[in-house]
């Protein structure tokens, strides 16, 4: 399957890059906190036999740029460009923050044939505790400070409620580089998902778009209260839950391959 690299100009400017793999209606691709086109690169291949798949990386990620100042609105924009690109409309799939931008595109207008969205991070429940409201201002100060290992911690075990313990093994992890080198952006998924991380529900309620929200089923509590109260909020959204999976469901992507082609299409 031939995979080819291009990009679009957002409206403030700037250069946002994808790729574009398989043939047919496109499917733009969103991925969340410390993804870029990569990560989402097995999912495209498998929706390319039945797509065209755009798997970009958003602004401040790989090849894309970072914009003067970052907003929410600015990456509402990014997507909506994309879509403006591949024809004036598209269906979507975003993971985890990605799927908070995807919900904020389509609550804004952006065209969309579709939506699917796969545990976007709000907190709607006492199963974990909610995110500081200040969250945002230490991880970005940290980044200043050029703390890069410190500000993908505190994201870690105060954004995604990740065990401390769990997160020190991470750091002796090679991994850990690839987490270091995107840490940057943590704050545009900390803007995204709000002080706290609040289920916007007047804003989903807005949305017109058919719409899939999807969970693991072995994914933590409140992901999946999360999850189940995005798919109570958005008019007629449908819910399903990927059994076996968590949110680490990008690394087994044929897990997907159902549930998406079946509802995207």
């Amino acid at each position: 399957m031939t995979t080819s690299f291009e990009t679009v100009t957002s409206a403030d400017g700037t250069s946002i890059a994808f790729d574009r793999t398989g043939q047919g209606a496109p499917v733009i691709l969103v991925g969340g906190a410390f993804n870029d086109r990569t990560t989402v690169a097995g999912l495209a291949a498998t929706l390319a036999p039945h797509f065209s798949v755009i798997a970009y990386d958003r602004r401040g990620r790989g090849d894309s740029g970072a914009g003067a100042v970052y907003s929410v609105e600015r990456e509402v924009e990014d997507l909506a460009a994309l879509v403006e690109h591949v024809g004036g409309s598209a269906a979507v799939f975003g993971h985890s923050s990605g799927a908070v931008l995807g919900l904020e595109a389509a609550a804004r207008g952006v065209a969309m044939t579709s939506l699917a969205v796969y545990e976007p991070p709000y907190v709607v429940d006492d199963s974990r505790t909610r995110p500081a409201a200040d969250l945002f201002d230490r991880v970005r100060a940290l980044i200043a400070d050029g703390d890069r290992d410190g500000a993908a911690e505190l994201f870690l075990v105060e954004g995604t409620a990740t065990p401390a313990e769990v997160v020190k093994g991470m750091r002796d992890d090679a991994i850990w580089a690839w987490f270091t080198g995107l840490a940057h952006t943590l704050p545009y998924d900390l803007a995204l998902c709000g002080p706290g991380n609040v289920l916007p529900a007047d804003r989903l309620a807005k949305i017109v778009v058919p719409t899939l929200v999807l969970d693991g089923g072995e994914s933590d509590a409140w992901m999946r209260a999360g999850t189940r109260a995005v798919a109570d909020t958005v008019p007629g959204a449908r819910y399903a839950t990927v059994e076996g999976q968590d949110h680490g469901v990008l690394r087994q992507p044929d897990t997907l391959r159902d549930l998406l082609t079946g509802f995207l299409r």
